[in-house]
């Protein structure tokens, strides 16, 4: 189906800055989105776009499903103030920007607001089907959501997430988050048995071991175990010690998450693990119709294309778990600031990734490049 002028309306880009700077300022920490969602559905709205939010809080506007352009609407915490400056030698050297060009400081200007306006305007400019999910920094309950609640399939799917506007990332490791709990008899500290702090420890300790790589290994292509919180001491009723140790596990698209958990699980000794909901890892091919219509558009916007593997999880990894068609993941920023301190945008880049994305929709629609 290609693109008419009954299902597409024009949005300039100076509208299109307005509303990045407006979402960035609307707070939306996972679970938090309401605001901001609300003035998304708004904007949609305001272009004779019918757009809703659904049973979880996603903002949808059903459309053309040629492509489903979709990203997140939450951000991490935290409080950046929002202002737009001039970029110097410092932002040209942190890739951020060249010297000279705007750039739009705040929180989720690059993780993921950016993307998430830009791919709205380009559902708008080009009649395609788009959605803001939510929670996708804690739970990824939107995706999740999205994927049980939809009938059929997109014919394509566009993931947005910071990549810079001429990078394509084809590749995401997985996630495995679990919880180890052990108990062990309180006793005098003198005595050698170990106790419940330590099994935790010496657990961990041997997944550590189990996943190590040589240094020359890509970090794509391991498994990163990180234990991200671990808490232990004497019960309340002192007759005890107990262990918490929360981890997670990045895996490679070379193993699956099930294999991972075996491994994990092989050195337990004392105590147990619960994992929580797993996210598989996914490589996408270079050579699918979405990828070969980004390398197209990226050029006819003057720059050259990069493909791009990243060694984090996104909703992506959930798409391509439940849906066979092509996708990739795109969107303006510098991934580098996500969840920073610093984190900022360069507008002239964010302008370069709608223009892209404009030409992909059109593209997958069957209309004129």
């Amino acid at each position: 189906m290609s693109a008419s002028m009954e299902d597409t309306a024009d949005v300039s880009l100076e509208a299109a800055r307005d509303l990045l700077t407006d979402l960035v300022s609307i707070p939306s920490p996972s679970g938090e989105e309401d605001a901001a969602a609300e003035h998304l559905v708004q904007f949609f709205d305001s272009y004779g776009r019918e757009a809703r939010i659904d049973e979880v809080g996603n903002v949808r506007a059903p459309a053309d499903d040629a492509v489903l352009l979709t990203s997140h609407v939450d951000t991490v915490p935290g409080e950046i103030p929002v202002q737009v400056t001039t970029a110097d030698e410092e932002d040209e050297n942190a890739d951020v920007a060249a010297v000279g060009d705007d750039v739009l400081w705040g929180r989720g200007s690059v993780d993921a607001t950016g993307p998430l306006v830009a791919m709205a305007v380009a559902a708008i400019r080009t009649g395609v089907s788009f959605v803001g999910v939510v929670q996708e920094e804690t739970s990824s309950l939107g995706a999740r959501h999205l994927v049980a609640d939809r009938e059929t399939e997109p014919d394509a799917v566009i993931n947005g997430e910071p990549s810079g506007s001429t990078g394509i990332t084809l590749g995401y490791r997985g996630f495995l988050a679990g919880t180890y709990v052990a108990t062990s008899e309180s006793g005098h500290t003198s005595r050698p048995g170990p106790n419940a702090i330590q099994h935790a420890t010496n657990w961990w300790t041997g997944v550590e071991d189990a996943f190590e790589q040589d240094e020359y290994t890509p970090v794509f292509e391991r498994v990163t175990a990180k234990p991200v919180d671990i808490d232990g001491g004497i019960s309340d009723d002192g007759l005890s010690v107990e262990a918490t140790l929360e981890a997670q596990l990045r895996v490679p698209p070379s193993l699956d998450v099930e294999s991972v958990r075996e491994t994990a699980e092989a050195k337990l000794e004392i105590g147990t693990v619960s994992w929580d909901e797993p996210i598989p890892p996914v490589m996408e091919s270079p050579r699918t119709e979405v990828a070969r219509a980004f390398r197209a558009a990226i050029r006819a916007e003057g720059s050259d294309p990069r493909l791009l593997r990243k060694t984090g999880t996104s909703d992506m990894n959930l798409y391509a778990d439940a849906w066979s068609c092509p996708m990739v993941t795109y969107g303006p920023g510098n991934s580098a600031l996500d969840h920073a301190p610093d984190e900022r945008l360069s507008l002239p880049e964010f302008d370069q990734s709608v223009a892209v994305l404009e030409r992909v929709a059109t593209t997958l629609r069957g209309g004129d490049d």
